[in-house]
């Protein structure tokens, strides 16, 4: 399901799509959920990948309250508590978790002014992230053997896996980045990136030929793309040339770990973006060489790699099978 939010105006009002759906914002009509997140998202002054994300997460809470069959005018802090437990029971991070409850929290803090809803989410708090580092990365026969599942399969879910490994990009990345967004930069490619928190294409990552040639084979495939497009488009009837959303990606990811047989919560997507970090190390790049591909902010944000090698060291010769001896 698609759950981020479009906003466009016309002459004289604001229409907007929420869940897939286009709706007009509204705090009327209490029936049409979706018009009441869509009148709370359109008047954030925030950014506009927050607004989907507020977008994002009310619409998973609405849904959840749909399914369930509560009624919103009758909902009470007990019911926000419920859904709290209902997203730790579907596997969520703490993180996550967290940022599903602040937008509870802000929504029903703006019902409340709107004399729409009473606030029964204050004082509702989020689950605290544990300081340990869950997400597991692949070693190097194992990313063979990822990369092996689409080779022969599909051009473009190839290419994705493959641009993941190589290059460490987050899925919101990769579903933002179009065909003109490759370029030649003093005789290397890259392909300029639009990162997390950052308002435009302002960084990049090196594209080596083991990480181009299966993108060209792709859009070559597509024949006669154009800059403005997605790198990375949708096949499906429904929404075909469309550009994906980062479930798509996360799911092409999942899929191939998955007939690997890594299939657990701590490999996802996201583990490969570890796996980049990791393979950097090992093949004996610094902290400062995964600082630059990760485009981490502080290299402080990258000792955590360092970590998780002693962790894996610690783990293959353990101290205490020195006692075995005794």
């Amino acid at each position: 399901m698609n759950n981020e939010l479009t906003l466009y105006k016309t002459s004289s009002r604001r229409l907007v799509k929420v869940a897939g759906i286009e709706v007009t914002p509204s705090l009327q009509s209490l029936q049409d959920w979706r018009g009441v997140v869509a009148y709370f998202v359109g008047y954030q002054d925030v950014k506009e990948s927050s607004r989907n994300l507020y977008a994002k997460t009310l619409s998973q809470f609405f849904l959840w309250v749909e399914k369930t069959g509560r009624d919103l005018s009758q909902m009470t802090r007990t019911d926000i508590l419920e859904y709290e437990d209902y997203l730790k029971e579907e596997g969520l991070s703490p993180l996550t978790i967290g940022s599903y409850l602040v937008s509870v929290r802000k929504f029903y803090e703006f019902a409340e002014s709107e004399k729409v809803y009473p606030n029964i989410a204050k004082g509702i708090k989020t689950p605290k992230k544990k300081n340990t580092f869950r997400k597991k990365y692949l070693h190097e026969d194992e990313i063979e053997d990822l990369l092996s599942v689409y080779e022969e399969k599909s051009l473009r879910d190839f290419a994705i896996v493959n641009l993941l490994v190589r290059t460490g990009l987050r899925t919101i990345e990769v579903v933002r980045a179009n065909v003109g967004d490759i370029d030649i930069v003093n005789g290397k490619r890259v392909l300029y990136v639009w990162g997390k928190g950052h308002e435009e294409k302002d960084d990049f990552v090196v594209l080596t030929d083991k990480t181009y040639l299966p993108i060209r084979r792709y859009l070559d495939s597509r024949k006669g793309v154009k800059p403005g497009e997605p790198l990375f488009s949708s096949e499906s009837r429904q929404n075909y040339g469309e550009r994906l959303t980062t479930m798509t990606i996360s799911t092409i990811a999942k899929k191939a770990l998955r007939e690997i047989g890594l299939d657990s919560h701590s490999y996802t997507a996201h583990s490969l973006r570890h796996t980049t970090a990791s393979m950097i190390l090992e093949k004996g790049g610094t902290l400062f060489d995964v600082q630059k591909v990760l485009r981490h902010t502080s290299v402080n944000t990258s000792q955590i790699y360092t970590k998780m090698k002693e962790e894996e060291e610690r783990i293959q010769t353990p101290p205490e099978a020195l006692l075995d001896a005794i």
